[in-house]
């Protein structure tokens, strides 16, 4: 090998050409796996609020005057099955409650938390509140 193509072969493996792509391909994986995990995350927040929403309406329905339990159960009811939340609830319920010295309407609402896209093995449960009328 002659002194010149020593120094060309030396060139050539001392530069840095090709590394972009092994380092794409390295961390490229890592990079979906975060952004996966985060819109994971957004997905079962926003299920969270959305149940939690839907329960304060249907409190607020039946604690009006002249409403019952039933009422509220089917606001809370309609109002997920509108939504993308709707697919997770597992159960309704709807009672009267005293907290403090206050009459309440309570809400709750059973979901299974979205672990991957909307279905998962784990249980949530939310509730609201309305005084009583």
């Amino acid at each position: 090998m002659s002194p010149r193509s020593r120094i060309r072969a030396r060139h050539w493996v001392s530069t840095d050409h090709g590394n972009a792509t092994v380092e794409f391909a390295l961390v490229a994986p890592l990079l979906m796996l975060v952004g996966l995990a985060v819109l994971q995350l957004i997905l079962a927040l926003h299920v969270r609020t959305v149940m939690t929403s839907a329960a304060l309406e249907g409190a607020r329905v039946g604690a009006l005057v002249g409403a019952d339990l039933d009422q509220a159960t089917a606001r809370t009811d309609s109002i997920l099955r509108s939504t993308i939340a709707g697919t997770a609830v597992t159960d309704i319920r709807a009672h009267r409650t005293v907290i403090g010295s206050v009459p309440m309407i309570a809400v709750e609402v059973d979901a299974d938390l979205p672990l991957l896209g909307l279905y998962g093995p784990t249980s949530m449960t939310v509730s609201g509140h309305a005084f009583a009328e």
